[in-house]
């Protein structure tokens, strides 16, 4: 990862510490959307292309008791 990336710039402030948590789901749009009717606050209100080919969205912090949260869907499950 570069220095430049999300994880590098967030390591280069806080240092080493977790960052955020994944969790796989089968289908995001519909878990993102059910966060949202439970009134979650979220970063991403549609899910976007992430790392191979997946399908993400995160969470705000603020939701989680302060820890970033990633709903993961894998290329398979689309």
């Amino acid at each position: 990862m570069s220095e430049e990336s999300p994880v590098g710039r967030f390591l280069a402030k806080k240092g080493p510490g977790l960052h955020h948590v994944a969790y796989q789901v089968e289908d995001v749009a519909a878990a993102l959307q059910q966060a949202r009717d439970n009134g979650m606050r979220l970063i991403d209100e549609t899910p976007r292309t992430g790392i191979r080919g997946t399908q993400v969205a995160f969470l705000h912090p603020a939701t989680a008791g302060g820890v970033l949260t990633e709903l993961v869907q894998p290329v398979e499950a689309h």
